[in-house]
């Protein structure tokens, strides 16, 4: 039986009273933060372009009270681990669980605020390792959890900017800010494009009466991901950098035009060339994609997707055998209208949009192939688009 958001909350809630008793009853509160997707715009973060993010249902919860004293104390729910600190000794555990909060609570006393000590009862079910940003939800729901119990007065964007800078700064994770935006400003049925460059935003309607977003996770992560993520940045810069000779006014690949790429394409080299082909036409892709959710045009939508797919496969080139395989099962599937492989590449989910009343058939095949190819049993995550970070109110 599936569990229900309110299920896994009552649960940690449950946990909560476990450990810590019930004598705090009266001031508990519960606060959630989903995890993310994103529909179309990968890579197009650090070029200063756009992305389509939108919040899911599977989200961290934080059951969470005030203490009279300047301890910390947090337990992992899912993991039945305990950790305590004080607030005047932020210093690193050899565990990694704990580096997340103790990064929140560091951003809270760089910005001079005042908190102070709280225990709280952690978990969720957003997949760890399945592109779903798992941290920033954890890291946007103990900051808004915060915010709201001691009154801190910060508005969205900034626990938005202040969690970016807990994974930067103290975790040591260079992300941008995509996963933590999208976790507090989702919005119910609805995907927010993100302007990386000026961080505007707008919302756009992505109704989920006839489709389910269906995940597929291929459970592998190759060890390539991070050097060639920063091998893909410095061809981009490399590219932009050329295109900046004969216009003035690019700064980064946002700024230029695939016809411009197309006209200084032997110049780059076959490389670079394609890099700046795949994010110059990715960035474009977000702006069509969006005329076309303002068209209801959902089947249009999902060509874009599989556009997407194939320019990451052979142009970005950050795919891998298992993504490819799992996007080549549904070109011949009628209930799917697109698929891609979703986040940095090199292993993670697929991302498939499919009609409601073929899901069920569409997760047995896909399994069914995967295993046959892989000896892998393929996990599919189906996911709605809900709300960002809130209070719970449980009964």
């Amino acid at each position: 039986m599936l569990l229900t958001e309110t299920d896994i909350a009552e649960g940690i809630q449950d946990k909560y009273f476990l450990k810590f008793g019930t004598a705090t009853r009266e001031v508990v509160r519960v606060f959630r933060s989903p995890g993310r997707i994103n529909l179309i715009g990968e890579h197009t973060d650090y070029n200063n372009g756009f992305v389509l993010p939108a919040s899911v249902d599977k989200a961290v919860y934080f059951v969470i009270a005030p203490r009279e004293d300047d301890q910390v104390i947090l337990y992992a729910a899912d993991l039945d681990q305990t950790y305590s600190f004080s607030l005047d000794d932020l210093s690193k555990p050899e565990k990694s669980w704990p580096h997340y909060q103790i990064g929140i609570v560091e951003q809270i006393q760089k910005k001079g605020l005042k908190i102070g000590g709280f225990q709280a009862a952690f978990g969720g079910n957003v997949p760890v390792g399945a592109g779903l940003s798992s941290s920033a939800a954890l890291e946007c729901c103990l900051l808004f959890a915060l915010n709201e119990i001691y009154g801190l007065n910060l508005d969205r964007f900034s626990i938005v900017r202040m969690s970016q800078k807990a994974e930067n700064e103290y975790v040591g994770v260079q992300c941008g800010i995509m996963d933590q935006f999208a976790s507090a400003f989702g919005k119910e049925e609805s995907v927010i494009r993100l302007d990386c460059r000026s961080l505007e935003y707008e919302y756009f309607p992505f109704p989920m009466n006839d489709y389910l977003m269906v995940l597929c996770d291929t459970l592998v992560k190759h060890s390539l991901a991070s050097s060639e993520y920063n091998t893909r940045r410095q061809e981009c810069e490399k590219a932009t950098a050329i295109l900046q000779q004969y216009d003035a006014k690019v700064l980064s690949l946002r700024d230029a035009s695939p016809a411009l790429v197309e006209q200084h394409k032997d110049e780059m080299g076959d490389v670079v060339y394609r890099r700046a082909k795949f994010i110059t036409e990715e960035i474009q892709r977000v702006q069509d994609a969006c005329d076309l959710l303002v068209q209801g045009n959902l089947p249009d939508f999902g060509k874009k997707m599989y556009a997407t797919h194939f320019g990451l496969q052979n142009e970005y080139e950050v795919s891998c055998p298992e993504l490819d395989f799992l996007v080549a099962q549904t070109l011949d599937d009628d209930s799917v209208l697109g698929a891609r492989m979703m986040g940095g590449g090199f292993g993670g989910c697929t991302i498939n949009l499919v009609k409601k009343e073929g899901v069920d058939a569409f997760e047995a095949k896909m399994k069914e192939a995967y295993l046959e190819k892989y000896k892998i049993d393929l996990p599919c995550y189906r996911v709605k688009i809900t709300d960002g970070t809130e209070e719970v109110a449980l009964a």
